[in-house]
């Protein structure tokens, strides 16, 4: 990968990660007013932290793909190229995997937060709504090629 696509997708993911934390510290608020009691633990807080490091390892690699094309990473539309290579060649969405899976429940584990971790999986089948709405675009873009990879690739993992 090349030093500035490598440099802008590492600071795009220092975002995500930040709204991982913020979803962790809604659920560390929301657990304060439903009278839940958080956890702590050094398995969870391992657990957490390398979820967080895998998130954020996943996420970098695939945005840099896409920034090495000139593509943004974030588009309401379907982009020029149909990305099949690093990470895309285990999971069809290693962005909203590596993000919205591994961060989010990698914070809530290192704030051990019982909300964060269910505000996390409450949330992935909107996420996963999402995800389907783009690949319908994407087969209307890439027609049969989309279609190959969709057979040969999973969803998520």
């Amino acid at each position: 990968m090349k030093p500035a696509s490598l440099l802008k997708s590492v600071l795009h993911n220092i975002g995500v990660v930040i709204v991982g934390f913020g979803v962790g510290f809604l659920g560390v608020a929301a657990d304060s007013l439903l009278g839940w009691r958080g956890f702590k633990s050094l398995a969870a807080t391992t657990a957490g932290c390398l979820l967080l490091a895998a998130g954020f390892l996943v996420r970098v690699w695939a945005t840099g793909l896409f920034y090495e094309r000139h593509m943004k990473v974030i588009s309401l539309v379907p982009q020029k190229w149909l990305v099949t290579t690093g990470p895309y060649r285990f999971s069809r969405n290693p962005l909203y995997l590596g993000g919205n899976v591994f961060i989010f429940f990698g914070a809530a584990l290192f704030l051990g937060s019982p909300a964060g971790l269910m505000i996390t999986a409450f949330h992935l089948p909107l996420a996963d709504r999402f995800i389907r709405r783009e690949e319908r675009q994407l087969e209307r873009e890439f027609g049969e090629t989309w279609v190959h990879y969709k057979n040969q690739v999973r969803r998520w993992i």
